[in-house]
């Protein structure tokens, strides 16, 4: 069974960088999976991909050597078991605003004892990971990854208590999530104290309970400096914006003639 690289990463105190795929194309995920980042997370919750369109692109990204992950749309058993059944490596749970809720993802994420997640008769999950699916089920608890996301600033005030729960790779701050709970403009980077203080508390009690703290990012700037700041799972924008960009620059260069 292939092994989790992003999971030893970040069991090692390194980091992973990463990137989000808004676009629902296979073909994209496989050219951006071929780039080099170490994961890519496919974008069920604020994206209009379906688990068939995902699914694809879970294959997509492992066929060229990437690791596949996938935000869902909300923290339930259906769709934390689709997703892996399908071939993720890894979920992203968003708005964890509780202890009780980190708990829910990860008995859905974790196979008995460690958890509840029930077995399928697909083998396309033990495919995902060049296995067998006998082989899947005994060691598939070792290779997800899970990481749940604090996007609010009463989450923060509990990140102790969430952190805490037993089976929590990583944790991921969402900052326009949190800027926007703070009364803020949502926004990537912020200047705001308060906001720095909200990313320095869930950044150090990651750190008291052995989860790996992870943001999502808007340039390499700043994804370099929270990397220096301690942070492991970090995102750098998304497909969609870097496309965007691109072709805006470009765009605005064009020179046309008067009518």
């Amino acid at each position: 069974m292939r092994a989790n690289p992003v999971k030893r990463l970040l069991r090692d105190g390194r980091p992973a960088v990463g990137t989000w795929l808004n676009i629902g194309n296979p073909i994209t995920a496989e050219a951006v999976a071929a780039l080099g980042f170490d994961w890519l997370v496919v974008d069920t919750e604020h994206s209009p991909i379906g688990i068939e369109t995902a699914t694809a692109m879970f294959q997509a990204i492992g066929g060229v050597g990437g690791v596949p992950m996938v935000r869902i749309p909300a923290n339930t058993e259906e769709n934390v078991k689709r997703v892996l059944d399908a071939g993720a490596w890894g979920v992203v749970v968003p708005m964890v605003r509780t202890a009780e809720e980190a708990a829910a993802a990860v008995d859905w994420c974790r196979y008995p004892p460690a958890g509840k997640r029930s077995m399928a008769g697909s083998p396309r999950h033990a495919r995902a990971f060049g296995t067998d699916p006998q082989t899947y089920f005994a060691r598939a608890n070792d290779e997800i990854l899970l990481v749940i996301q604090l996007e609010d600033i009463e989450a923060v005030r509990r990140a102790d208590a969430i952190l805490k729960v037993p089976g929590l790779d990583a944790c991921f701050i969402g900052p326009t999530d949190l800027s926007a709970s703070m009364g803020l403009k949502p926004g990537y980077e912020q200047k705001d104290p308060g906001f720095e203080e909200a990313i320095r508390m869930v950044r150090e009690a990651c750190k008291r309970h052995g989860v790996a703290p992870g943001i999502h990012t808007g340039s390499a700037a700043v994804l370099n400096q929270r990397i220096a700041e301690g942070f492991q799972f970090v995102a750098l924008w998304s497909e969609v914006n870097f496309m965007l960009q691109a072709v805006r620059a470009e765009l605005a260069k064009v020179q046309r003639r008067p009518a």
